[in-house]
């Protein structure tokens, strides 16, 4: 402990009255501070609770919907109201009214000759506020509010709005390739074998009697499947990929059954299989001076082809002469000319080859005369 000046302990000076007020002043000062900390946060927690606890005025309804002209329009609508009017709200006074851009449209109660056809499907007592509009067209476009009343209870939903389009013909439906249960993204290859889902799918608009979807196509239509999924309608077309489905267009229609006339709209897909190589099984020759032979493939991709004579690959020599003509992006035929004495030779085969497989087909020939007999003897496929 050291001295101070004076002699005396630091810790013993004489006690000054002012450093003491300052001291109660840093006490109290700190004390409000903490009670005001918390005053705020039982204030926060109060209105936090009020929120939860106390109803207000609210809406819920969809922003945008799609019409078509002709049909009908579903407005889903709920809404709150403050609880302070909840014995006024009633089933026998409830009012519910529809306005189009500040302009009264429709009245549960009472309608005007001049509001649009419609019903209150919700319970208004219920705080359902859903209404469908009947023959929809161009009138029907536009921005609508909400308005309840019943008793003491009068209140526009002013701050939410759902806007209304009505369409001359209804959207196109979406196609979507699925391959193993797996969307392909911006192509439409698959591999022969393959399971394949086709799914078409479309919003549903209101109409009587609900929307159809349907497919038609070059090819013969596998089974299609049909469900719903909350708004949409879907269709599954689901089949094992083959060679008969390369380039085949598949196409989906959405159909709308109405008064007036019929509304369609369509969606298109153009499937691509590949598969191993194919020998068309009239593959042939004929004999004169020459014998040619020609063998007619199918593959995709496009297959080449090969000849071999006796187990040796043929090229083009002076004996033998060696063409193709291409008959469409997965079929070819290539022929073969063989002068008179390799037509004695006891074995010519076909080979067909691509990235997926090959195929071979040999053939046996006999020279006749002037002519020649190209005997089939086996067909082979390798994969």
């Amino acid at each position: 402990m050291r001295a101070s000046k004076s002699g005396s302990p630091e810790h013993c000076r004489p006690f000054n009255l002012l450093e003491f007020q300052d001291l109660s002043s840093i006490l109290v000062w700190s004390s409000f501070n903490v009670k005001m900390a918390l005053a705020e946060k039982i204030c926060i927690f109060a209105i936090l609770l009020q929120g939860v606890c106390c109803k207000d005025f609210n809406i819920s309804l969809p922003e945008k919907i799609q019409a078509l002209s002709g049909s009908c329009v579903i407005i889903k609508c709920r809404f709150e109201i403050n609880e302070t009017y909840d014995k006024d709200l009633t089933e026998s006074n409830a009012t519910g009214f529809w306005l189009k851009n500040s302009h009264e449209v429709f009245n549960s109660r009472d309608p005007k000759p001049n509001n649009f056809e419609g019903k209150m499907s919700g319970k208004l007592h219920e705080k359902n506020c859903t209404t469908i509009f009947y023959n929809v067209s161009s009138q029907h476009n536009g921005t609508y509010l909400f308005s309840i009343e019943s008793g003491k209870l009068k209140y526009k939903y002013i701050f939410k709005t759902s806007s209304i389009n009505v369409a001359e013909t209804p959207v196109n439906p979406q196609v979507v390739l699925y391959k193993d249960k797996q969307e392909l993204q911006d192509q439409q290859e698959v591999l022969e074998g393959r399971s394949v889902s086709l799914r078409c799918s479309a919003k549903t608009l209101c109409s009587s009697p609900p929307a159809t979807l349907t497919w038609s196509s070059t090819a013969r239509i596998p089974h299609s499947e049909s469900s719903k999924q909350q708004d949409l309608i879907v269709s599954d077309l689901i089949f094992t990929a083959a060679p008969r489905h390369n380039r085949v267009t598949f196409t989906c229609s959405i159909s709308y059954q109405l008064q007036d006339n019929n509304r369609t709209a369509h969606s298109s897909i153009t499937l691509h299989v590949q598969y191993a190589p194919q020998i068309f099984s009239y593959s042939s020759c004929t004999s004169t001076n020459v014998t040619v032979c020609f063998c007619e493939v199918d593959g995709n991709p496009l297959p080449e082809v090969e000849w071999h004579l006796s187990g040796h690959l043929v090229l083009n020599s002076s004996n033998t002469f060696i063409s193709e003509e291409r008959l469409s992006n997965t079929s070819l035929r290539s022929f073969i000319s063989l002068q008179q004495f390799l037509s004695h030779t006891n074995t010519l085969l076909c080979l067909s080859k691509n990235s997926h497989g090959s195929a071979s087909q040999q053939l046996h020939m006999n020279f006749v005369s002037t002519e020649a007999s190209c005997k089939f003897l086996s067909v082979i496929y390798i994969v």
